[in-house]
């Protein structure tokens, strides 16, 4: 019996674009509003991908006080600062950030609302 020369092919990482530090010049900056289902009717919304130059606490705490709904911040060694609240806030989430962080920062840097957000 002879031995072949088999070649096995290397481990291909379709993500690995992705990954590279390179792939983000130019690309967009997705915030990721989801919802996670524990057990019954209770829910946990999270929001992850905010820049890092926003305060997470006191976004948590607008949050907090706009919705009437309890959150922490986690962090997680993969996917970085984590904001989660009670309930499905999904709706309410994503109007908040849309009105108060993206005018605030479109309007200028000096606006009393992003200094509050922005440390």
């Amino acid at each position: 019996m002879s031995v072949l020369d088999v070649q096995i092919p290397s481990a291909f990482d379709p993500f690995a674009d992705a990954n590279a530090e390179d792939a983000c010049i130019g690309g967009k900056d997705y915030v990721h509003i989801r919802i996670q289902q524990r057990n019954g009717r209770k829910s946990l919304t999270t929001v992850q991908g905010l820049k890092k130059d926003f305060s997470y606490n006191k976004i948590l705490k607008d949050l907090k006080k706009e919705f009437c709904c309890n959150g922490t911040v986690v962090q997680d060694p993969e996917l970085g600062k984590v904001i989660q609240l009670q309930g499905d806030q999904r709706k309410n989430v994503c109007t908040f950030l849309i009105q108060v962080i993206a005018i605030a920062i479109a309007k200028c840097q000096s606006s009393p609302i992003c200094l509050n957000l922005i440390d």
